[in-house]
This record gives structure tokens, C-alpha cells and sequence, in this order.
């Protein structure tokens, strides 16, 4: 936007308005939704509570390390910058607190040389990653730049590496990190810090890339679409977390800041009506559990996520090329307890069924999963995961992404968790595109669940030669709740309310939380090692005549 006297001109729609308008809109156009630059003094006072914050100090660096001139000295440039935005360099950093939890935050920006990282910015932001280390304090990145600066030469490239080192020290320590990308984002500080934290939110619209467009059309010779490289286009293809407006960023990083802690110890968990013992449930009908648990009426996981949760934050993406719509995971609460959810997502309806893959999740799914996982193993949540699925998706793109590569990942990732994992089936489990959310230390089902390594048309169609014979596999394949929990393959299961968990979905949603509370709370006195023994002498079992050998694991006698 161009400012003329009291106005401003929307450099998007092109639309005249009040600039104390766009300025009570925090800078946002009212018409289009364009998000004008802020400087770092702006940003900083939007996000931080009452507007409040504390800078920390500026390091000292060179200030023209290669003595570069072009048709002005750097120095000259340099002055002739802090001049007009009254600050040292591009980046400001400060502690604060957003929605009562501090922070350390670190904000660029643009009217200085572009958001350029040279030397300065790249130690000023490495310094406030130290602190955020030091203190165990929460890191949020905000940032907006041309890349790295070029006349400070390969020194500023140094500042990549130096800054994703930091970064990486954070891991280490389980400090939470997010980064707001704000228009534009690119170079040097895309291909590090920007994309490196736990989560990534980025405001609407804004361009997040190695190389710009311009740079990208003159090689190829091809004109791009209209949206490439903006945050719409990022988040529909995994690269992002979440597209957040201004308005809302600050209640969006509090909730996203709550989730990584626990302040007190959760209450003891209301006392679940679970069933342990094989002989109270009746005697199955298999073919008719496999018919309740496919209906369309069934809770799903995104009915659940707002009915036995509280406080869910979806998070997307795998980072690396896929968003799978079959996979839904985020931060929430179970009775004030932070948990990360992942879970399987079906739907109601035809249209919904086709718009998330009738549940059938993709490579991209399952590294999303395994991406929140590691998040949750790094901030020391539980893993939650609700498992409703057909079984992988069998597609040729998904064989050509790494299907079996993406499954086997994820099941050696989760045997080595730190934290408790608590699985339940809650509708359909089929074969290993469900195992691969289910390795957990306790394994639940609804009652009207199945969980097998076949559809009983497949096993009908291959061994009976004839997929009528269905009803005689899933006898056959012993699929049903009772049958499970007799075998071990299942550790409790979950009465349903009435015929079925669609006759009553709040009663259901209880059950389940209170299900999954118990189980948690059961797992709570264990450390870490004890939590990946348990859970590895849980799996070590299946088809063993002999105990499981806990020297394996090195973890006393307990099988879990």
C-alpha cells in the first residue's frame, strides 16, 4: 500500500481507504484481506500481550567484513538503513509473553536491505536461539526477507548454517520453535531457519521460496500460475502448518504455546467402563461387526477431536512434497492433559468420503503422522491415535512415493517413542495402513471395531475364490473385539452405547476419553526407556511360545 496524506492505496485491490481504518485492521486491507508489511516494532506489539516487550541486547559484528562497494559503499547503504528505520540491522529480537506464556521472539524486517541475512541478523537471531536455550523458553522466528545479503559475500551464507546448528540445539533440548512467515521469505533464510522450527504458520498470502519467480521464469522459460509460492499454494502441497490471519495469530501461537507443557499433574481420569476380560463380551458375530464398523453413521476422528478433546490445533503436512487429506493430527487436550491426536479421517458422506481418500492414507500421510509423533516425542506429550481405515491406499502414485518405505518408517518410529502412546480402533483397522498408527503401549477398540489383516472380501476373494464368502472370512479371520482382546491383539475394548457408537456419538465421546485417560494415566509412572520397553515386549510377544525376553530391552519383567 502507498500512503497519500490520511489515506492509503491498497497496492492489491488498488481500493482508497481511511489509513486509521486499515490501521485499527492491523494494517490489513478491509477489502481484499491484503496484509500490509509491518516493521518489527509493529509485529512485536501486535503479538506480544498488552504490546509489551523486552529487546534483548544487539551483538557487536563486523560491519563490512569484505569492505564491498559497488556504486555506494556498504557502509553507506548500512547508515543510510538504521537511518530510516531506526534500527541496528534487519532482525529485532526481545523476550514477551503471547497469551501468558513467555517467549523469545526474533522478527525481521523488510525496509531493512530487504530482511537480508548478513552477519548481524544471523548472530542476533543465533544469540536469541541461546537464550531461548538457556531459559527453556518457547522460540518464535518471524520472518521476511530477500534472502542473504550479498555484500557481505560467503560470510553470509556462514549465517545459514550457523543459524540451523542453533536450531538443531533447540531439538536437542525439547524447546518448542515456530515460525510466522510473513510477506516475502526467500533465499538463504527459507532454505534455513525459516523452515526449520516444529511448526510453520505463514499470514494469508504471503510467498515463502529458494529462488523468486522472476528468477524462476527466465530459467525455465515458463510462465508459473498465479498463486505459486504463495502460503495457499504451500499448504495444499505439505510445506506448511497452517495459513493464520493476523487477527488471530496471537490466540493461534497461545494455543499452539499451551500445548507443549503442563503446568500441574492431571487429575486421576474418571473410572472407564472398560472391558479387560474376553468372557464379558458376547459371543461375536463377525460379519455384523464388520458391517458397524464400516457404517457411515460412526463417530469419526474429527467428530471426536471435538467432542472427547479440547482445544484441537490441526497441524498439515509432511514437509517434504504431500498434505494427505486421509490423516488429521494436531495438538489438543484430554482433560487438560496437552496430547498430540493423529487419526484416520473417513467421513459421512460421498463427497466426504472422496474428498479424504475414503480414509485411505498416502506416503504423505503417513510422514505427517510421523512428523507430529516426533514433535510430540520432543516436547514429552503422549501420542494418541485413532485408527479408522480401509488400510493403505493402494494407488500407483502412492507405490511410486514410497508406500511400504513410509508404513515401515513409521513402525520403527514408534517402537522407539519416549512417550506414552494410547491407539484406538475406533471404527475399521485394516492391515498395516492401520498397524501403522498402532504400535502403542495400549491398544483399544470400540466394541463394534475390527482390526485385521485382510478385508474379509479380500481373504474370501484369494482363499474361497469368491468375495460372497466374506462373511466366512471374518469368521474365519477372527476380527471381532472379543476375539482380539482373547488374543491379545487388543489390550481393553470400549462398550458402545446402544447398538452402536452413531445411536448415541456424545455418550460414545466420553467412553473414549475416559478410556484413553485411564490408559494414560496407568502409563504415567513410567520414564521414558521404561515407556519404549513396555512397549516393545508388548509387540515382542505375538507369536512366541516363550516370555518375552526383557533383557532385550532392558527393562525389568514387565510385558505391558
Amino acid at each position: 500500500m502507498t500512503e497519500y496524506f490520511d489515506w492509503v492505496l491498497c497496492s492489491n485491490c488498488g481500493y482508497p481507504l481511511y489509513g486509521r481504518r486499515v490501521s485499527r485492521n492491523l494494517n490489513v486491507c478491509p477489502e481484499c484481506d491484503a496484509h500490509r508489511p509491518l516493521t518489527a516494532d509493529e509485529r512485536l506489539r501486535q503479538l506480544a500481550d498488552d504490546g509489551e516487550y523486552d529487546p534483548l541486547p544487539v551483538p557487536v559484528t563486523p560491519s563490512d567484513p569484505l569492505n564491498f562497494a559497488d556504486t555506494v559503499p556498504y557502509t553507506s547503504r548500512l547508515a543510510d538503513a538504521r537511518h530510516r528505520t531506526g534500527m541496528a540491522d534487519g532482525v529485532l529480537c526481545a523476550r514477551a509473553a503471547v497469551e501468558g506464556t513467555p517467549v523469545i521472539l526474533a522478527v525481521m524486517d523488510f525496509r531493512f536491505m530487504g530482511g537480508s541475512l548478513g552477519c548481524a541478523v544471523g548472530e542476533a537471531i543465533t544469540a536469541a536461539m541461546e537464550t531461548a536455550l538457556d531459559e527453556l523458553t518457547p522460540l518464535i522466528l518471524v520472518t521476511s526477507s530477500g534472502g542473504a545479503r550479498m555484500q557481505e559475500g560467503a560470510l553470509s551464507l556462514m549465517q545459514m548454517a550457523k543459524t540451523s546448528a542453533a536450531l538443531l540445539a533447540l531439538d536437542e533440548a525439547g524447546v518448542l520453535t515456530v515460525s510466522l512467515i510473513a510477506d516475502p521469505t526467500y533465499g538463504g533464510v527459507a532454505a534455513s531457519f525459516a523452515t526449520l522450527t516444529d511448526v510453520i504458520m505463514a499470514e494469508p498470502g504471503a510467498r515463502l521460496g529458494f529462488a523468486g519467480r522472476r528468477v524462476i521464469e527466465q530459467t525455465i522459460r515458463q510462465t508459473l500460475p498465479a498463486e505459486f509460492q504463495t502460503a495457499e499454494f504451500l499448504l495444499e502441497r505439505g510445506f506448511i502448518d497452517m495459513i493464520v490471519p493476523r487477527s488471530r495469530l496471537r490466540a493461534e501461537l497461545g494455543r499452539l504455546l499451551r500445548a507443549g507443557g503442563l503446568t500441574e499433574p492431571p487429575a486421576p481420569p474418571a473410572a472407564a467402563s472398560l472391558v479387560r476380560d474376553p468372557d464379558v463380551l458376547p459371543e461375536p458375530d463377525s460379519w455384523r461387526q464388520v458391517r458397524l464398523a464400516r457404517d457411515l453413521g460412526r463417530p469419526t476422528t474429527l467428530d471426536y477431536l471435538t467432542t472427547a478433546f479440547e482445544g484441537f490445533q490441526e497441524l498439515h503436512g509432511d514437509r517434504i512434497s504431500g498434505e494427505c487429506p486421509a490423516v488429521v493430527g494436531g495438538t489438543a487436550r484430554l482433560d487438560g492433559r496437552p496430547v498430540m491426536v493423529i487419526g484416520q479421517q473417513k467421513g459421512h458422506t460421498p463427497a466426504q468420503l472422496q474428498a479424504r481418500n475414503y480414509g485411505m492414507p498416502t506416503p504423505a500421510g503417513y510422514r505427517k503422522a510421523a512428523r507430529l509423533m516426533r514433535l510430540a516425542d520432543k516436547l514429552g506429550i503422549p501420542v494418541v491415535t485413532l485408527v479408522d481405515t480401509p488400510g493403505a491406499y493402494p494407488g500407483a502414485d502412492a507405490e511410486e512415493q514410497g508406500q511400504s518405505v513410509a508404513i515401515a518408517e513409521n513402525l520403527r518410529l514408534m517402537a522407539g517413542l519416549t512417550v506414552p502412546v494410547v491407539s484406538v480402533v475406533i471404527g475399521e483397522g485394516g492391515s498395516g495402513g492401520a498397524l501403522a498408527l498402532a504400535v502403542a503401549n495400549r491398544v483399544l477398540m470400540f466394541a463394534n471395531g475390527v482390526y485385521s489383516v485382510i478385508s474379509p472380501e479380500g481373504c474370501a476373494s484369494i482363499v474361497w475364490k469368491d468375495a460372497a464368502s466374506a462373511p466366512i472370512a471374518a469368521e474365519a479371520l477372527r476380527v471381532n473385539s472379543r476375539d482380539l482382546l482373547l488374543l491379545g491383539v487388543v489390550d481393553g475394548v470400549i462398550p458402545e452405547p446402544g447398538e452402536s457408537t452413531k445411536a448415541d456419538p456424545l455418550r460414545a465421546a466420553d467412553l473414549l476419553r475416559d478410556a484413553v485417560g485411564q490408559a494414560l494415566h496407568e502409563l504415567d509412572g513410567l520414564s521414558g526407556p521404561e515407556l519404549v520397553a513396555d512397549r516393545r515386549l508388548r509387540f515382542r510377544r505375538f507369536g512366541s511360545t516363550e516370555p518375552a525376553k526383557a533383557e532385550l530391552s532392558g527393562f525389568g519383567d514387565r510385558t505391558g
